[in-house]
């Protein structure tokens, strides 16, 4: 068959150029709705079996989709991916600040995904959407189908890849979504008024169910028609007397043209504001057609989490994940908000990334590979590398950098090393600090730490930053293009009042670095609680990752947020609590508080 070629589709030697298989192992940042007898069996016995948990993952899915192959080969019944169309704007979206509307650009670690995906232009894209769709027919059963979404752009060129991977003998259909509502002004051409959606089995024996749906003109008289075994076909049913018997019905059986609206600003009940979202009958259509109850459902392109939420009320079980840090709690904050939704996870890859990049980029020798990595970050964030110390590793501005490693948060036992060293630094050498401040960059940060390592530090007279190193660091091309830049990390003030076995916590204050925030939103918040768009509690921290146990967050609907969180304990003891914050760009902020409970 005719065969659709890019550059770097093959290597020198004529070899098919192999998409990337590492398998990492994930990491579950977050537990979501999970109850405390379920917690606590969990804790009791990690040699039992867990029972299954929906995933929410965050990641990019040239690692999350081979990784998921090492427990999720041939195992997921039906696909559905809504691609970026190589338009450029798949990434901005729309934030809320005191009932304005302010468009969200694209974070760097965004942009650098669709210049690495289309900088190079059609050729990049084909060679992203094929090594996807390896892992992809990989992960589906049998007995599995792939739905692909997409529209004018680069709907041609996709079909032939589809039909490379899944072979054209298994293409389905050619689904035709005619959004009839769509607005676009005055266009010198016919107006583009529907996408595409291809519908590929991974192999002849496939599931389908037709799909039905009421009919506009309202009841129709038709012809009665039944199955016939005996001849395969579907025929008239008649009666007694050999007629034709006719039936009265206001329904249809679905074609393959989907005459369904588009998504309005004015539909606040379905519509969050998301620029990619897609209408929920879609995917009701999808799953009703190719799934049962129980079934495992994929989406690796989750946006706005329309996948997730249809799947968890039809009793599918989900797998989805993307790349952008906010679809991921915009689709939390989706799901939260249904009644009794089964628990979930928030994983990423994490550690195992960054291990398996530094080992990538500096080589295997563990001494070499450290100082190299450390001497790297050091130069990104222009500052001088200095010798002689064991936890400070640089000198920026006379302040004192460490860098944290890539496979360990920073804690508060890090941070009092940092401070024993650097009082001891003081002018002693050409490479003592010049200023009594610390700079702290790390790739997470302890529960524990926020204010009181700033105060601990204070009490010592060092001003101390903690700093967050960007994912970017980890992309040639945005390190390359000078596109990494490093954010202080928020502080939170979280107030506690305690009366017998109720706890009652408050949110006194929220102080964002604005270094990231556009002058227009910043004029819009005219009171720092509307920096937060969500906020969670895990009442009872063992350690082992956040429980969301109680959360309050903004709605289109309702802009207003509950800023006191109680809580009644069943038993006397000391509890960790971890407060989670979520600002209204996405990025999150967590303070942890020890209390007593000594009973009433």
């Amino acid at each position: 068959m005719p065969e659709l070629t890019w550059n770097n589709k093959y290597d020198l030697t004529g070899r098919r150029r192999p998409p990337l298989r590492v398998a990492l192992p994930f990491q579950t940042v977050e537990t979501v709705n999970e109850s405390v007898q379920d917690r606590q069996r969990s804790l009791d016995s990690l040699a039992e079996e867990r029972a299954w948990r929906n995933r929410l993952i965050w990641g990019d899915k040239k690692y999350v989709l081979p990784s998921l192959l090492s427990e999720f080969s041939e195992a997921v019944d039906v696909i559905y991916i809504d691609p970026p169309f190589f338009t450029g704007d798949d990434f901005s979206f729309s934030v809320s600040v005191n009932g304005e509307q302010f468009d969200r650009k694209p974070t760097l670690i965004e942009q650098k995904a669709y210049r690495d995906t289309w900088g190079s232009g059609i050729d990049g894209y084909l060679t992203w959407f094929h090594d996807t769709l390896i892992h992809l027919r990989q992960l589906l059963k049998e007995t599995g189908s792939i739905y692909v979404h997409l529209d004018w752009h680069v709907g041609h060129y996709a079909k032939l890849v589809l039909d490379e991977v899944f072979g054209s003998g298994n293409f389905r259909n050619e689904i035709v979504w005619h959004y009839y509502n769509k607005f676009q002004g005055n266009v010198r051409r016919f107006a583009s008024d529907h996408d595409t959606i291809f519908w590929y089995s991974k192999s002849a024996s496939y599931r389908f169910a037709p799909v039905k749906e009421k009919r506009p003109e309202g009841p129709v008289s038709q012809i009665k028609r039944k199955w016939d075994k005996s001849s395969g076909r579907i025929v008239n049913v008649k009666g007694p007397d050999g007629k034709v018997i006719y039936q009265e019905t206001d329904e249809r059986t679905v074609d393959d043209v989907w005459r369904l609206p588009m998504l309005q600003p004015a539909d606040k009940k379905e519509n969050l504001g998301y620029p990619t979202q897609k209408p929920k009958s879609i995917i009701e259509r999808i799953l009703l057609a190719s799934t049962e109850k129980g079934d495992l459902v994929l989406d690796c392109f989750v946006g706005s989490g329309t996948t997730a939420e249809i799947a968890e009320k039809m009793g599918r079980r989900w797998i989805v994940a993307d790349l952008g840090r906010f679809a991921v709690h915009t689709t939390r904050k989706r799901l939260l908000a249904l009644s009794e939704v089964t628990p979930f996870v928030v994983q990423n890859l994490g550690k195992y990334e960054r291990q398996l990049w530094q080992t990538a980029e500096f080589g295997e020798t563990t001494t070499v590979r450290a100082a190299a990595y450390r001497k790297f970050i050091l130069d990104l964030y222009h500052a001088t590398l200095v010798t002689g110390y064991l936890w400070l590793h640089g000198l920026k501005k006379g302040r004192m950098v460490h860098v944290g490693t890539v496979d360990a948060p920073v804690t508060a036992g890090d941070v009092r090393q940092i401070v024993e060293e650097f009082q001891k630094a003081i002018g002693t050498g050409k490479d003592a600090p010049k200023v009594k401040g610390i700079d702290i960059l790390g790739w997470d940060f302890a529960f524990e730490l926020n204010e009181v390592a700033r105060q601990n530090a204070e009490q010592a007279g060092i001003d101390l930053r903690l700093i967050r190193i960007p994912r970017e660091v980890l992309e040639k091309r945005a390190v390359e293009q000078g596109d990494v830049r490093f954010f202080e990390l928020a502080a939170l003030s979280v107030g506690i009042r305690q009366a017998g076995y109720q706890i009652t916590l408050t949110i006194d204050d929220f102080v964002i670095p604005l270094d990231d925030v556009p002058a227009d939103v910043q004029k819009a918040v005219t009171h720092w609680s509307l920096w937060i768009d969500y906020w969670a509690v895990d009442w009872d921290n063992r350690s082992d990752t956040f429980h969301n146990e109680w959360q309050a967050y903004r709605t289109r609907k309702s802009s207003s947020l509950t800023l006191a969180a109680e809580h009644d304990y069943s038993e006397a003891g000391e509890y960790v609590i971890v407060v989670k914050v979520i600002d209204i760009l996405g990025n999150d902020t967590t303070k942890a508080l020890t209390v007593t409970i000594d009973g009433p």
